[in-house]
């Protein structure tokens, strides 16, 4: 075989090798975009429903009582006592029942001070202090807002209800609260 044909055939399986890894780059760069816009859009979609990932989880029970110890109501309750739940508290949850409500409980007895951001759920704050005292109540806040409600007086806890909860129980300032099944510690 002439040295001219061999040089040519070997230029041509040369062109042959180059030409393969280039579609097998191809097909990687390709197969790698997929994966990636699969996890991101996967994510993505995972983040518009966080309704599904925060529902009730009763933890407790809550009682409300009248000066003579007499109960006007018991609800379910759900406990929030670490930063992370204080802060997400009752946002992105569509509904709560009427015997249910969320307890905050703060490292301290001290003014405190809430407000409705990414909560679609009106409800009635109810202000407690150490002794277990109602000292402040708020009626149908307003949904989705940053207007503050404030307590009145010191507070180491605060229990959110549906709103008109507290009229529909007779509910007062002044009326204790004692619970039931709970980790709650002063």
């Amino acid at each position: 075989m002439p040295k001219k044909e061999i040089k040519r055939k070997q230029s041509h399986q040369a062109e042959k090798k180059k030409s393969v890894p280039l579609i097998y780059r191809i097909i990687g760069a390709v197969l790698i975009l997929a994966l990636v816009i699969f996890f991101v859009f996967n994510n993505l979609l995972k983040k518009e429903k966080p309704e599904e990932e925060y529902m009730f989880k009763k933890e407790g029970e809550l009682l409300f009582l009248d000066s003579l110890s007499s109960t006007k109501a018991k609800i379910d309750i759900e406990i929030a006592d670490n930063d992370f739940d204080r802060q997400l508290g009752l946002m992105f949850r569509k509904s709560m029942e009427e015997k249910q409500g969320m307890l905050f409980i703060f490292p301290a007895e001290e003014m405190q001070s809430f407000w409705m951001r990414n909560t679609n759920i009106s409800v009635d704050m109810i202000f407690i202090n150490t002794e277990q005292k109602i000292v402040t109540i708020h009626k149908n806040t307003k949904i989705l807002s940053d207007q503050s409600y404030p307590s009145s007086a010191p507070a180491k806890f605060v229990l959110e209800v549906n709103a008109g909860f507290t009229d529909r129980h007779n509910i007062l300032i002044g009326d204790k609260v004692n619970w039931l099944g709970t980790r709650i510690s002063f």
